[in-house]
C-alpha cells in the first residue's frame, strides 16, 4: 500500500513537472511568435514608409515641371508638406545653383565658404589653394597648395586628381580636409551647377555665408524673407549691397529631402540629387546622388 502511495507521488511530481515544461515551451513559442510578428510590422511598416517618400519624390519633381509659374514650386529649400493615405510627407527642394560649385568656385569664394565654418584665414587660403591643385591640370603648387609630391611625403598612397570632381565626397580627399570640416560645408557645395557664383534665389544658409560679410544672421534673415514669397515673379529682397537675385533662371538638377511618417510614427527618408530631362526608360529625371535615412 505504501509503495503504491510513493509510486503515485512519484508520477503526481512527474506530470507536474511535464506540465511546467510545457508551459515553459509554449510560452517560448508565444513569445517568438509574437517578436516576428513585430518585427514583420516593423519591417512592413518601413516598407511602407520608403515607398510614400519615394512618392514625395514623384510628387516634387511634377511640382517642379508644372507648366503654371504662379502654382510651380519654389526650389529654395522652404519645406512643402502632403498628407497621403493617413501619412504626412515633408519635402525639402533646392535647386543646386543655389550652392558653391567646388569645381567651378574661384579663391575668394572657396576662402569664404572655410571661413564661414571658424577655419581661420591663413588655413582657409591654404585649404582653397588645395582644392585648386587638386583639380588643376598643372604641377604648378599654389602657395597654400599642394601637389602630387606633397601627398606622397605626407604619407598619402596617391598624388592630387589633376581633374574636377566627379562628386561632393571626393573632397574629403583633398589634403587637409578632415571629415568634421567637411560635414559643416557639406549642405553648401556641389558638382552640378556649372557655376562660378551663387544663385541667391535658391542659395541655403551655408552658402550665403561664404560671402563676404554676410552674417548667420543676415542669411537667416534674408531666406525667411525669401520663403515669404509665393510668385516668382516678385522680386527678392536685398542680401547686402550689390547682392540681389530673382527667383527665375535656376538649374535643372535639385536636391530633394523627402521624409514620409506613418501614424504610428515610423518614418523613412532619403536625401537624393536629380537632374531633369528625359531617360532611356521614359522617366522625366534621373538620380544623379541617393542617401538612405541619414540625419543631420
Amino acid at each position: 500500500m505504501k509503495s503504491q502511495l510513493n509510486q503515485k507521488g512519484v508520477a503526481l511530481v512527474l506530470v507536474l513537472w511535464i506540465t511546467l515544461l510545457m508551459t515553459v515551451i509554449a510560452g517560448s513559442f508565444a513569445l517568438s511568435a509574437r517578436t516576428e510578428y513585430m518585427q514583420s510590422r516593423i519591417v512592413f511598416s518601413s516598407t511602407q514608409a520608403r515607398y510614400i517618400a519615394e512618392a514625395g519624390l514623384n510628387m516634387a519633381v511634377f511640382q517642379l515641371r508644372n507648366p503654371d509659374p504662379e502654382a510651380r514650386w519654389i526650389p529654395d529649400g522652404r519645406v512643402q508638406e502632403l498628407d497621403f493615405e493617413g501619412a504626412k510627407i515633408e519635402l525639402r527642394i533646392t535647386d543646386e545653383s543655389g550652392k558653391i560649385d567646388i569645381n567651378q568656385a574661384n579663391e575668394e569664394l572657396l576662402m569664404g565658404l572655410f571661413a564661414s565654418v571658424g577655419v581661420e584665414f591663413d588655413e582657409a587660403l591654404a585649404l582653397a589653394d588645395k582644392i585648386l591643385d587638386w583639380k588643376d591640370a598643372d604641377e604648378e603648387v599654389r602657395l597654400g597648395g599642394a601637389e602630387d609630391q606633397d601627398y606622397f611625403s605626407a604619407g598619402y598612397a596617391y598624388g592630387a586628381k589633376d581633374a574636377p570632381f566627379d562628386s561632393v565626397p571626393e573632397l574629403v580627399q583633398v589634403m587637409g580636409i578632415d571629415y568634421e570640416t567637411y560635414l559643416k560645408i557639406e549642405p553648401a557645395i556641389t558638382v552640378y551647377s556649372g557655376r562660378n557664383n551663387i544663385n541667391l534665389g535658391f542659395a541655403p544658409k551655408e552658402a550665403l555665408m561664404a560671402i563676404d560679410g554676410i552674417s548667420a544672421e543676415m542669411a537667416d534673415d534674408f531666406i525667411r524673407q525669401r520663403h515669404e514669397i509665393d510668385d516668382i515673379s516678385t522680386e527678392l529682397p536685398l542680401l547686402s549691397e550689390g547682392y540681389a537675385g530673382q527667383l527665375r533662371g535656376g538649374g535643372t538638377t535639385f536636391s530633394i529631402i523627402s521624409k514620409a511618417t506613418l501614424p504610428n510614427g515610423q518614418w523613412a527618408e532619403f536625401d537624393a540629387t536629380i537632374r531633369m530631362g528625359g531617360t532611356v526608360n521614359g522617366k522625366p529625371f534621373r538620380v544623379v546622388r541617393w542617401r538612405d535615412n541619414e540625419h543631420k
